[in-house]
């Protein structure tokens, strides 16, 4: 006769697989994880092996072929595994990546303060990511780990999500002082930092001594940033599953995607001046669909609405800027939007280079 503690302790961990997505296939895990491993390879060793600028030709490109990897994955997903997860990683996806434009305003912010070569500027987002997927797979796991034992754990992220969307609409136009970020003064009064940069180097020796650069500041700014936007957008997407190779998936192709985006879009995002109002409110939309599906049942308001609800806003957002004539108060050519370490600006230093 079995011990009923070992067939608690299996069905426990059999539930505990289930969480992680592990029973559709540890080759799925596997194979998706080999996959990005080789596309960040390739980008390393090959496409960007030396410093140079990126093209807008080449960022749209770039930008288009991971799009297209995510929408095969996702056509994959459908057959493998059902409507119900093929439309929660298009959603997962749509929202990540839409959030993920609200990275690029702030991408913008820190690259001009720090006057970072444009040469140089993939470097910190290929490290910046790496590091970015390192987190958010951290937050995901614990995310998911957390809602399956603590149910009420759902209507703190879903008013946490309302929360943030309003905190967003309200903060839409503010304008950091990047002069006084907290982050850099901690470093720079911990450790030793050139005036110049250094070719694509974080650190250097002098004199035996070690250096960072600017570039390093520009680094530990954008990992700080990129975990902020996590603690903000993996609720949103663990609102639409709680299965973590969804979520997972979802993440990493709206993430590796993100640095030919910022390249693509960097000289005209300062135009999108309603984006960020849409975003905010796609938060609290995400954020009330997860209060009520957790109380009323987890099919109350479908996935499918949630991405029509996201692409309409998001889409349409943009399209009402672009159409925006221009009004003579518009003098910023920079986008708003809050860096970690940077308090806003007060009136009378705003516009202020």
């Amino acid at each position: 006769m079995s011990d009923p503690s070992t067939c608690r302790t299996a069905v426990s961990a059999a539930a505990s697989l289930g969480r992680f997505g592990v029973e559709t296939s540890l080759w799925a895990w596997g194979g998706f994880v080999a996959f990005v491993l080789v596309l960040i390879a390739l980008d390393l060793g090959i496409v960007h092996r030396k410093p140079r600028a990126v093209k807008v030709s080449e960022a749209l490109w770039t930008s288009l072929f991971y799009i297209t990897l995510a929408l095969i994955f996702a056509a994959g997903v459908f057959y493998f595994r059902g409507s119900e997860d093929g439309w929660a990683f298009l959603t997962g996806f749509l929202i990540e990546k839409s959030l993920s434009i609200d990275n690029i305003f702030v991408f913008v912010l820190i690259f001009t303060h720090f006057s970072v070569p444009a040469e140089y500027q993939h470097r910190v987002l290929l490290w910046g990511i790496l590091g970015a997927l390192v987190m958010r797979a951290v937050l995901i796991f614990a995310g998911v780990e957390l809602i399956a034992n603590f149910h009420w754990l759902i209507y703190v992220f879903g008013a946490f999500l309302v929360v943030t969307g309003i905190k967003m609409l309200l903060a839409a136009d503010a304008e950091p002082d990047m002069a006084n970020n907290r982050l850099v003064g901690f470093i720079k009064r911990r450790m030793r930092v050139t005036e110049s940069f250094h070719g694509e180097h974080f650190f250097i020796r002098r004199d035996g001594a070690l250096y960072a650069t600017p570039l390093f500041l520009t680094l530990v700014i954008v990992e700080a940033s990129d975990l902020v936007f996590a603690v903000d957008s993996i609720p949103a997407i663990l609102a639409v599953s709680q299965d973590a190779f969804i979520v997972f998936t979802a993440n990493v192709f709206a993430i590796l995607g993100l640095r030919a985006l910022y390249f693509a879009l960097a000289g005209v995002v300062h135009k999108f001046h309603y984006l960020k109002y849409a975003l905010s409110i796609v938060l609290v939309l995400v954020g009330a669909k997860m209060l009520v599906n957790g109380y009323f049942g987890a099919k109350t308001i479908p996935t499918e609405y949630a991405l029509i609800a996201t692409a309409v806003l998001v889409f349409g957002s943009i399209i009402v800027s672009l159409a925006r004539k221009e009004r003579p108060d518009d003098r910023k050519t920079l986008p708003t939007g809050w860096v970690v370490g940077s308090p806003a600006k007060s009136g009378d230093d705003k516009h202020k280079p």
